[in-house]
């Protein structure tokens, strides 16, 4: 599971403090399609997501997902995810992967910036992230990237390549098309009525954009 490619639809947990509504919702996602699942959970308390971590791990089991938990190598070691996040300020992926071994996933945020993509590469990370693309409602402030950045970013770097921030089934392919491997999305599935067809949705943009 843990060396399995980082692509299709990477679905983000909202914030969601009842771990029985978070649960019902990732179901939802996973069987909609999702392929990669990161537990973020920017204010709950250590036990609540030691909790939630466990029960994700659980659920991404039964579907053979791989979980990814955002910011946090203690808890992804704690729970055995199949790997960590790590944004601008997590520590580093000489810590993680000392924390983590060889066989887990090191994602890293570079942002719209390239060159950090180059040397997280350097670092050993498995995958990066380039984004916001779009507007986003989760982080309405953050950096903006271009789709030029990521053609050009594509043509450089040979790991994985993930984009996020305002993605929708509507301007995904475009992303797609400039050579992300993955979409990692929030509202545009979990801020839905229907999950499962949110979800659905990106599947059938990945299959699409396969052929």
């Amino acid at each position: 599971m843990s060396n399995r490619p980082i692509s299709g639809l990477y679905a983000i947990t909202p914030e969601e403090h009842d771990t029985a509504e978070l649960l019902r919702e990732v179901c939802l996602a996973l069987q909609g399609g999702a392929n990669v699942l990161q537990y973020r959970n920017k204010h709950g308390d250590a036990a609540l997501r030691l909790a939630q971590a466990e029960a994700l791990r659980a659920l991404t089991r039964e579907f053979a997902v791989a979980l990814i938990i955002n910011d946090n190598a203690a808890l992804a070691h704690a729970v055995d995810a199949d790997g960590v996040h790590l944004g601008g300020e997590d520590g580093s992926i000489a810590a993680a992967r000392a924390l983590l071994g060889s066989g887990k996933i090191i994602g890293v945020s570079c942002y719209n910036r390239a060159e950090l993509a180059h040397q997280a590469v350097l670092e050993g990370a498995d995958y990066v992230a380039f984004g916001a693309f779009f507007a986003s409602t989760v982080k309405p402030e953050a950096r903006v990237a271009t789709v030029q950045m990521l053609r050009q970013a594509r043509s450089e770097i040979a790991v994985p390549i993930v984009a996020i921030g305002g993605i929708t089934p509507d301007n995904g392919d475009e992303l797609l098309q400039a050579g992300a491997d993955a979409l990692a999305v929030i509202s545009a599935v979990f801020a839905t009525d229907d999950v499962a067809g949110a979800a659905k949705r990106f599947s059938i943009l990945f299959s699409k954009a396969k052929q």
